[in-house]
């Protein structure tokens, strides 16, 4: 039995629904837009300047207490989140007022506490010790930015090479819709934006892509099959036909992603938690946004198609 059956001879009317989908995708990007605005974004190290510690404790230790210890020190707010086993820990120290000085004597602080935690002849192994200052957080942030826009453009640059102006205008809005989405859910849930986080942004943005191209293959290959055919139902019949297609590749990369969340440990949760949310959205934007924003965006001989003796789709 084929898992995805129901979805090999379909005939759902997505395009019927393109002003509900239409209506959600404004929702989501207005209140990413205003999410970011307002709560703005949790920005790791990479980007804000602090220091990095990673130990390795020779038993478990209560992370609720720690947290608890530590934020006695009045050092900011100081994360801690384990990675591989639950001996090894990551710390991540707000940047200090002062200077070198005044980051080396947080670390000292914060090995007290962590000393203090362990008992007998039991010793804490301090693997790494990194401070990155404000003057690199400002260049990666801008570095990040960089990158970010260049993607972008080289993504919108190949559809538009590739097909015609009009797939390059639908791709824009749903690239819009997804990298905005991903980052409201950042600034929703106030996970750490950093340099992994800008990696799950960009690699939703390249899924999303990668799965609206598809729907234009078909698309295209459909508008010079059937000549006369009423763009409406020439549309909903390209959205059918990749459906299956589209839910498969959805559902193999959610099962990656969902064994990287069980055994990947916190470390990359939020990057995994992200990718989750992309493919989702990225799956939905390429059904219902990519394809039917072509509708309002007339090609060359589309006029000959109101003629046509198919009976257009309801909308």
């Amino acid at each position: 039995m084929k898992l995805f059956a129901f979805a090999e001879n379909a005939n759902y009317n997505f395009v019927g629904q393109r002003y509900i989908a239409f209506f959600v995708t404004a929702v989501m990007i207005i209140g990413s837009i205003l999410l970011f605005a307002t709560k703005g974004l949790n920005y790791g190290i990479d980007f804000t300047g602090g220091v990095m510690m990673e130990v390795r404790t020779p038993a478990p230790i209560n992370l609720t207490t720690l947290r608890n210890q530590l934020s006695g020190l009045n050092l900011g707010g100081i994360s801690i989140q384990e990675f591989g086993t639950a001996n090894d820990l990551m710390i991540r120290i707000p940047e200090q007022k002062g200077g070198s000085a005044a980051q080396q004597a947080a670390v000292a602080e914060v090995k007290t506490v962590l000393d203090s935690a362990v008992t007998g002849d039991q010793k804490i192994e301090y693997r790494r010790s990194e401070f990155v200052g404000p003057q690199v957080g400002d260049e990666l942030k801008w570095d990040a930015t960089w990158a970010f826009v260049l993607t972008i453009f080289a993504i919108l640059a190949y559809v538009w090479f590739r097909f015609e102006w009009q797939y390059g205008v639908s791709a824009i809005i749903c690239l819009v819709h997804d990298t905005t989405a991903v980052i409201g859910l950042f600034a929703l849930l106030g996970m750490q934006f950093d340099l992994a986080a800008l990696a799950a942004v960009l690699m939703v943005a390249g899924y999303s892509c990668n799965d609206t191209v598809i729907v234009f293959d078909r698309i295209r290959e459909n508008r010079r099959k059937f000549k006369k055919m009423p763009i409406l139902e020439l549309i909903n019949k390209s959205t059918n036909q990749t459906l299956s297609r589209t839910l498969m590749t959805s559902l193999t990369t959610v099962l990656a992603l969902v064994a990287l969340w069980v055994f990947g440990g916190t470390v990359i949760r939020d990057f995994v938690v992200a990718m989750l949310f992309g493919v989702v959205v990225g799956t939905y934007s390429s059904i219902y946004v990519a394809s039917s924003a072509l509708i309002y965006l007339p090609f060359k001989g589309d006029e000959k198609r109101e003629n046509g003796d198919a009976e257009a789709v309801k909308a």
